[in-house]
Order: C-alpha cells, then sequence, then structure tokens
C-alpha cells in the first residue's frame, strides 16, 4: 500500500471535534455545563489557524515561496 501525504487540516479537525466530544461527556458525567460562548469561537480559531497552516505546508511542498 503506498503512503499518502499527511493532511494537517483533516487531523486537527477531528482531534479537536474529538477534544469537544469529550470535553461535553465529562461535563455531562460531572453535572456541569459547557460555555458555548468559548467553546464555539475557540473551535473557530483553531480551525482557521489549521487551515493556514495547512495552505503553508501545501504551498511549501509545491516550492512556491
Amino acid at each position: 500500500m503506498r503512503k499518502h501525504p499527511l493532511d494537517l487540516f483533516s487531523l486537527i479537525a477531528g482531534a479537536l471535534f474529538a477534544v469537544i466530544a469529550v470535553l461535553y461527556l465529562v461535563a455531562s458525567l460531572n453535572d456541569r455545563s459547557v460555555n458555548g460562548h468559548l467553546v464555539i469561537p475557540v473551535t473557530f480559531i483553531t480551525l482557521g489557524g489549521a487551515g493556514l497552516a495547512a495552505a503553508v505546508v501545501a504551498m511549501a511542498r509545491r516550492g512556491r515561496d
């Protein structure tokens, strides 16, 4: 089987959503609530940073400056 290149954006997005799911699970088990006013912006900022990092890596692989 051929190795494929690492998709940085998909890796970070998947890990982020897994962390959010675990956060909500732990909060519900402890009778606590998660502040959505904090979770949603942090999610978007993280995904934006991941997208930017993936774009920079893709440009570096192509040899562009």
